[in-house]
């Protein structure tokens, strides 16, 4: 996405506004697929949920609160007071609520029951890939070795990247490697 960045200046205040030339347009699909497809694009794939595996008798446990506030399997929440106590129950029930984000996404029970049904698991795609099976000729290096010349025995601190240094940038990543700055030729 191409953005330019307009800067104002008055004497009192400065204001900052960002102007978008291109919109990312997705394909007519349905209108909760998109608003999830927009969601991705916009914060990424990786929020923090809660895992959740859903038990084998879910489905019974949603019916059987839903049946106590009057509902069937294909109708719709009737006033925003039962479909928040009907959410409130299910919670209290299963540990496992609605985030926000999806609230407007569950409309009718038949919703509320494919939500109680998803599982969700918030493993990276590192770190899913770590746990697979992979072949033969494919690994995956989990723990890596960064070089440090004060460190490195092998060949007795000598580089092969003389004049590169190795900046460690993050912030959990700083407690774990150590960084250091190579000496130049020059001034």
């Amino acid at each position: 996405m191409l953005r330019n960045l307009i800067i104002s200046a008055t004497r009192t205040n400065f204001q900052l506004t960002l102007v978008r030339h291109k919109k990312k347009k997705f394909p007519k699909i349905d209108k909760k697929i998109q608003a999830a497809a927009e969601s991705l694009a916009s914060r990424g794939f990786l929020r923090p949920n809660k895992p959740w595996d859903p038990p084998v008798d879910i489905e019974n446990v949603v019916h059987k609160i839903c049946s106590n506030y009057g509902l069937h399997a294909k109708s719709e929440f009737d006033s925003l007071e039962i479909k928040y106590k009907v959410l409130k129950s299910c919670f209290e029930e299963t540990g496992h609520g609605v985030p926000n984000s999806l609230l407007h996404t569950i409309e009718t029970v038949d919703d509320l029951q494919e939500f109680y049904e998803t599982p969700v698991n918030v493993l990276t795609p590192f770190d899913a890939l770590k746990k697979m099976d992979l072949p033969k000729n494919l690994h995956v290096q989990e723990d890596y070795v960064r070089f440090h010349p004060d460190k490195d025995t092998l060949f007795n601190g000598a580089t092969a990247f003389p004049k590169s240094s190795t900046i460690v940038s993050g912030l959990k990543t700083r407690k774990k490697y150590e960084g250091y700055t190579a000496k130049r030729s020059w001034p």
